[in-house]
This record gives C-alpha cells, structure tokens and sequence, in this order.
C-alpha cells in the first residue's frame, strides 16, 4: 500500500477490443505506474447450470456454445469427461482424428492471436518514431479502414485460417460447434480420398507458416534448442514476421514486460495411443527449474471476490464439489471470474506452460533468463505453431482405413468423471456427476479462469494482475491511461473471456 501522502489514482480499462468478450480492468497509480491490478470479467452466462438435470449426452451440444473461437476444445474436455464416467477406451482413429480437430482449431487461433489481435498494436501512432513502425503497418495494421497495402500479412493470414479451417468440414462435419466429437471417439471415418485432400491443406498451411510467419522450415525453428540459436535463426529468417516480432520485442523491451506468477500448469496435450500425451504433463515451477508431477485433486477454487457464493463453508472447493450460485450483492466482489489455485498457488497456463512442461529447450532458456513475459508467451505460441503441423501430418498418416474410430458404451446411471484438456490458451477441465441418469453436478475451469484469476481469500493476485504491476500508464495516442504496455500484457495472456464466465 502507497505510504501517507502519495497520490495514487485509479483508472478503469475496458472494454478492452480485440479480446474475446467482455474484461475490464481497474488499476491504480502512483508515478505512471501501476501499483495494484484488479481484474473483472463483468459477464455471467451459467452454462454450468443449464446442464443441470439434463442426459449427459447433451453436455456435448451444450458446452461447445460456451465459446465460437475453442469449441472443439470444449467439445473434447466434455467428452472426456463422459469416457471418464463410463469407461470407454477409445481406439487409435478416434484419438488421431480428434487430435487432428483439436490442433487444427489450436493453430487458427494462435495465427489469430498473432496477426489480429497482438501485432496490431505494433501499428499504432505512440510508435510511429520506430525504425520498423513502417514495416509492422504494412504487414500487421487493423483490416478495417487500411488502405494502400497496409496490413497485406494479416489479410494473408486470415485468409489461409479461413482455407485451413474447411479441414474441419472434413474432419467434423462442420465448425465452430462440431458433432462429431463423441465419448468413444469420433463419429466421422475419413476416407482415403479425402485424407489425400486433408494432405493437400497442410502442405498448404505448411507454405504459409515457412514463408511467411517464419522464412525458414517448420522443423529448423521447432529444433531450436538455445537463444544463442535463436539469434542465428533470426539472421537467417530476416524478411519473416516472426524475425519482424523478434526485433520489435527486442526494441520495445517486451522481455521485461509482464512477468508471470513462475509456475506453469498443463494437463498434456493430444493424447496419444500409449496413453501419454503428444506434449507433456505437468507442473514447471521456474523457480526450482523442475517439472513436477500433476494432482488434479489439488485443483480448488477460491470465491472470496467472485460475485458467486461461496457456500457453508466458505473455503475452496475442488471443481467435484464445486458451486456456481450467483451472488450479485457480496461484499468484496469485483468479477464473475472463480480464483483456481493449485495446492493454493497461482499458475499460469497456455503455449508457454505447454513448451516449458514438454522440456522444450528454447522456451526453458528463455522463461530462465527474463521469466513468463510479453516476449516469452508470443515466442511459445509461434514455437507451438511449428510443432503443430509436423504432428498433424503425423496422425494423418496413423489412420488405418477400415478401422474404427468410435467404441460405442452407455453411460452409466451413477458415476462421474474428469475431462482434462488444452485448449489454445492453456489448461481446461471439467468435472461432472450423473446421478439417476441425468447430470446432478458440472463445472468447468477454463485457461482464462486460471490467467484472469481475481484475488483469493489470501489476497494473493491472479497471473495478470500480478503481471500488470509496475506497468507503465503512458497515454498512448493523447488518450488518458489508454496504456500500450498494458494493453501488451493483457493480450500476451490471449484471453478468452466467455469461456471464463462460463
């Protein structure tokens, strides 16, 4: 707290653009920067309780509509928590076309997060003195209004997301909202011909990615093991918009910005047939620089300034035993946002904590040298991107023609489970409990719930209220605490936040 005398005043951001849904943010001040953070997801939508008394099986209609961006993302939690309750193995088809659904929705939306909602606010007039600030507005100024060639990468990016998601025509029938995702695996076969087509859209995405986004081959960038070797990529990838954010984050100090909490939560990504994931599990705590192992039965949220009750008992709950009931007039409430805590500690998740659990070596070294930052979270996603479609050209391969890709099993009348999942932005899980046939009990815990966190019984902040500390408020462009470093953390976390107010 500011010492008798100081002046410290508060400003309210938001609603903030280029951010799924509704989030602002209420700082206070002192000198130009920012002394304490307080972060409100001002919408409630209760999904959780229109599951209520419903037949499990509707969970996977319903819980897709949480989000149009990672539908399928939610669609795969559910699922898994419905195999979790009944049992059922699914077999390898199943688990490489549903991985293939998964990442294809996970690349769009890091190409999105990059071109549309990051590197735009590279192009805005508070940088215009920048010796690159030319060059960022011809490849990353905002498509509405530009004129003359100006954001000429972004319209070629949004239009290969565009191309790149008709795969999920193939793959699941449609999206955003695919059906096709089932608790035994996946209700669409693929047929040889079209896997010959599905071959034709990576190579195509492939061409984007190596010459646009990185200048080089996908496998160079991914092998990177070192930011020694970082550097020599870079003198190599000079013309390649990730060579372009390299320079500006090196000029604008990103690597300084918006340090996380140190601890990194991923549930492992893109189960595989061996029963371990694609990407790793597990906890990377950057302060012991060790990757410890994950209890999904530390998981617990805390209430204390969610508008939500917080029951008899006042305490943490795990998501099993978990409550959405809202209360609008509680005392110390400032968001609709749950605070999830691991073993009562704040974690960050998304690409960074994916990179970082998996033993990338690149990523490791980085987060060792400036932390969880701005700059660390962009380099992880444009890492993953690189790691991505090499996989998926792997499970396109793996898919056996005339083999099943669904088991079929009723679920049970009594029982529970555990659907545990990442998504673009990080780690999402749900929980569920049927009783009599009918769901009795379903919570959710999304990435942005963990990153956006308001603060717990403790007062500990969440991740980016936590990052936001000592932000600069610079009044970008003439307009008061319309800060670019602040706007910079914020959508470093990517966030999401109707799945949050889920």
């Amino acid at each position: 707290m500011p010492s008798e005398g100081v002046i410290v005043s508060r400003l309210i951001l938001g609603p903030f653009n280029r951010v799924e849904g509704d989030l602002e943010v209420q700082l206070e001040v002192q000198d130009g920067r920012v002394l304490e953070a307080r972060v409100n997801a001002p919408m409630f939508r209760g999904f959780e309780l229109m599951l209520i008394g419903r037949d499990p099986i509707d969970a996977l209609t319903i819980v897709p509509r949480i989000c149009g961006i990672c539908s399928v993302s939610q669609s795969v939690a559910a699922a898994r928590a419905l195999a979790d309750a009944s049992g059922v193995v699914v077999p390898p088809n199943g688990l490489h076309a549903t991985n293939l659904m998964l990442a294809c929705e996970n690349l769009a939306d890091h190409l999105t997060h990059f071109y549309a909602f990051f590197m735009p606010d590279f192009t805005r007039e508070v940088y215009a003195a920048r010796r690159w600030f030319g060059e960022a507005q011809r490849r990353f100024a905002p498509l509405v209004g530009s004129v003359g060639g100006a954001g000429l990468h972004s319209r070629a990016a949004l239009a290969a997301r565009a191309r790149w998601l008709e795969l999920m025509g193939a793959l699941g029938g449609k999206w955003p909202h695919t059906g096709a995702i089932l608790p035994g695996g996946t209700s669409r076969a693929i047929e040889a011909m079209e896997r010959v087509r599905l071959l034709a859209s990576l190579r195509e995405m492939r061409t984007f990615l190596e010459q646009t986004l990185f200048g080089t081959p996908l496998e160079e960038l991914a092998a990177l093991d070192s930011l020694a070797a970082l550097e020599q990529w870079r003198a190599r990838a000079q013309g390649s918009d990730m060579a372009l954010f390299l320079d500006i984050a090196a000029d604008t100090g990103l690597a300084t910005l918006g340090a996380g909490p140190g601890r990194y939560l991923s549930y492992g990504a893109y189960a595989q047939t061996d029963g371990v994931h694609a990407l790793g599990r597990g906890v990377w705590d950057a302060h012991l620089q060790q990757c410890l192992a994950l209890d999904p039965l530390q998981i617990s949220e805390d209430m204390r300034h969610a508008w939500l009750s917080e029951g008899e008992a006042r305490q943490p709950l795990h998501p099993m035993l978990g409550l959405t009931q809202p209360e609008i007039d509680k005392p110390g409430a400032y968001t609709w946002n749950k605070a999830p805590r691991l073993a009562g500690q704040v974690v960050e998740t998304g690409a960074i904590a994916r990179q970082l659990v998996d033993g990338q070596r690149l990523i490791r070294a980085a987060v060792s040298l400036h932390g969880g930052t701005v700059y660390t979270r962009v380099l992880a996603r444009l890492l993953e991107v690189s790691r991505l479609l090499p996989l998926m050209e792997r499970w396109l391969g793996a898919l056996q023609p005339r083999e099943p890709y669904h088991q079929v099993q009723a679920l049970p009348a009594q029982g529970q489970g555990i659907g545990l999942s990442e998504a673009a932005r990080g780690a999402l899980g749900h929980w569920l409990k049927i009783e009599n046939g009918r769901i009795a009990h379903y919570q959710i815990v999304a990435p942005t719930s963990w990153n956006f966190s308001p603060r717990d019984a403790a007062g500990t902040p969440g991740a980016l209220e936590a990052a936001l500390l000592g932000a600069r408020i610079d009044s970008a462009e003439g307009e008061p605490g319309q800060s670019v470093a602040v706007q910079h953390i914020v959508r470093s976390f990517d966030p999401c936040m109707v799945c949050t107010v889920h």
